[in-house]
């Protein structure tokens, strides 16, 4: 094991252990008021539940190459990570008690107890109002993510109308529908996938681009859901990329020669679909004998694998008035596309999902995803050049979505 991993995994055993000891002192601490026989009662439960908890988590990383999931271990995906959440949350706030203990203790040390505020004068107590805190917002958090089961395919139509001054005049009211981050070996509902599938059907799009992430890791993943995603139509045609989790990085291969086959395999898939797959190239949708220019780039990426080529993908766009490009990972916007490429009008991506999680309504936009990502979800604009994010298609990791669905992206385009 080289240096560099050996010092995550010491900081990560170190990081459990805290949240395991600061968890078990909110426990220890709500047992109080409930009676010494009761109070042992849900000690012995939480002690019980954490010991699940732990073996879940052994289990989860043993059979992270498997083809495909399951129900159960979905489930026990959701109680993992809504059992984490919740101890990191007590901890937090225990912490949070600790250190209001520790400053009114350094404060009698140095002044008169008369001359403390009142909170610190009496912070040698445990606050009730940080512990009570702790418990409904973790209880809330851990609810949550049982509800999110429910948001696996519960799709959205987000609909939107772009205009460019440069785009073709038999091009107004074009219609696209970008979907993305499909994950297919997340998948254990044919018919809730299927639902997605007639949604987008019944949008009736000229065009439809799929902007990457077909497979988690290996392409027979998507061998039970072929027959559904052979269903997607558009009026010029079904367009794609490869994201990072298409390239196989991800799992352990005995051999380079099977990750290679592997791939050509997620290729040929997508062939067999009558998807064209684009690598590194530009293709020319015509109408009424006018063409916009579709470039599609291999994953390009400021904090995952690269293996796209942008310069070589323009090659033959240069002469088109609009152009659209499908870049998987929406860093690239930022590191090339806007620096270098200052033609290019369109461009989409996914990759993020919006961390399925946060808020997405009301008018309210918050995601986790936003402190990694500076375009994280839905439409951003920098002079004349535009770049949307879609949410994706599928889910991976947790099996659910609290608060950010799943995203069908419908694009009308106009012209100025």
């Amino acid at each position: 094991m080289r240096k560099g991993s050996i010092v995550k995994a010491i900081v990560f055993l170190i990081a459990i252990v805290l949240i395991e000891c600061f968890a078990y002192l909110a426990v220890d601490r709500f047992t109080t008021s409930v009676g010494k026989t009761v109070g042992l009662g849900i000690k012995t439960n939480y002690l019980v539940l954490s010991a699940i908890w732990l073996s879940i988590f052994f289990l989860i990383s043993r059979i992270r190459n498997s083809k495909r999931t399951s129900n159960l271990i979905n489930f026990g995906l959701v109680f993992f990570m809504a059992f984490f959440v919740l101890k990191a949350v007590l901890a937090l706030f225990r912490l949070l008690d600790e250190c209001k203990r520790l400053l009114s203790w350094l404060g009698s040390l140095l002044y008169d107890a008369s001359s403390l505020p009142s909170w610190l004068a009496d912070g040698m107590n445990h606050s009730d109002l940080l512990w009570k805190i702790s418990w409904v917002v973790g209880g809330i958090i851990f609810f949550c993510f049982f509800y999110g089961i429910s948001n696996r395919h519960r799709y959205k139509v987000q609909r939107l109308t772009l205009s460019f001054k440069n785009l073709p005049k038999s091009f107004t009211g074009f219609t696209i529908v970008q979907l993305s981050d499909i994950h297919s070996g997340s998948f254990t509902n044919r018919a809730g996938v299927q639902k997605g599938v007639d949604l987008v059907n019944s949008l009736q799009p000229d065009l439809v681009l799929f902007t990457g992430d077909l497979v988690n890791n290996k392409a027979d993943e998507m061998l039970d859901y072929l027959d559904i995603f052979k269903q997607i139509k558009g009026n010029y045609g079904v367009f794609s990329i490869l994201g990072n989790h298409d390239y196989g990085d991800y799992h352990q291969w005995k051999t380079p020669e099977q990750k290679k086959q592997n791939l050509q395999q997620l290729k040929d898939l997508q062939q067999s679909m009558g998807w064209q797959l684009l690598l590194d190239e530009t293709v020319q949708i015509e109408k009424e004998d006018e063409s916009i220019s579709l470039i599609g780039v291999e994953n390009i990426s400021s904090s995952f694998s690269s293996y796209g080529n942008l310069p070589k993908a323009f090659d033959g766009a240069e002469k088109s008035k609009f152009k659209i490009l499908m870049s998987h990972d929406p860093s690239h916007w930022s590191t090339e596309v806007l620096q270098d490429f200052k033609d290019i009008d369109l461009t989409l991506s996914g990759h993020t999902h919006g961390f399925q999680f946060g808020i997405d309504a009301f008018g309210i936009k918050w995601s986790p995803a936003q402190y990694v990502y500076k375009q994280w979800a839905g439409l951003y604009q920098e002079g004349e050049q535009f770049i949307y994010v879609n949410r994706g298609f599928g889910f991976l990791g947790y099996p659910g979505r609290v608060g950010i669905l799943p995203e069908i992206t419908y694009i009308t385009l106009q012209s100025k």
